[in-house]
């Protein structure tokens, strides 16, 4: 025998599956991954204009964004803007910049930890010490005299980071897990 469908019970097989589907993808989108473009030439050579990149936002929501991490963030100025950039500062740390030179002091480090930043390929002179409050981070582009970041419009609270760079998926040659990873030498 034959089981043959109507119009009537297709349409509500297609209905069920996009709400089906709807129901998975609109919370994963909303609280797990989002898709990010890079914009500019801030992050060079770590990540390039227009390439594509998924975003973890949960791994913020249960743990803390560490040094090194690049991660996406509303912009302090205007929060309908999105950049990125790498976490070079940690709540209530002090940060002095002198020229390349960055120098870290906190608790485990009180005489200073001089940051080792392999991935930064071009160089800006700036002479800084600032201290971060409780809940702030210092972010840097790694193109540092392409980069519009804390040095100029200062830390980045906690609660507009939105979360780290997970995936790489465009261009095909680049794609990557997390793209952008560096373990810092201490």
């Amino acid at each position: 025998m034959e089981n043959k469908k109507t119009s009537g019970q297709s349409f509500w097989d297609i209905l069920r599956f996009a709400v089906l589907a709807l129901a998975i993808v609109i919370p994963v989108r909303l609280f797990i991954a989002q898709p990010f473009i890079v914009s500019g030439s801030s992050m060079h050579p770590t990540f390039e204009n227009g390439e594509y990149l998924i975003i973890d936002e949960l791994s913020y929501r249960l743990g803390e964004p560490e040094r090194d991490d690049v991660v996406v963030f509303r912009y302090p100025k205007d929060q309908k803007k999105f950049f990125i950039k790498r976490i070079i500062g940690l709540p209530n740390e002090t940060l002095e910049i002198k020229g390349n030179t960055i120098t870290i002091f906190n608790e485990e480090h009180q005489n200073g930890l001089e940051l080792v930043e392999p991935y930064v390929k071009n160089n800006s002179k700036n002479n800084i010490r600032t201290t971060l409050k409780s809940d702030e981070y210092f972010v840097m582009g790694d193109n540092r005299s392409a980069s519009s970041d804390s040095r100029y419009w200062g830390a980045v609270k906690r609660n507009l980071l939105v979360g780290r760079a997970l995936f790489r998926l465009w261009p095909l040659g680049r794609i990557s897990v997390s793209p952008g990873n560096y373990e810092q030498a201490e």
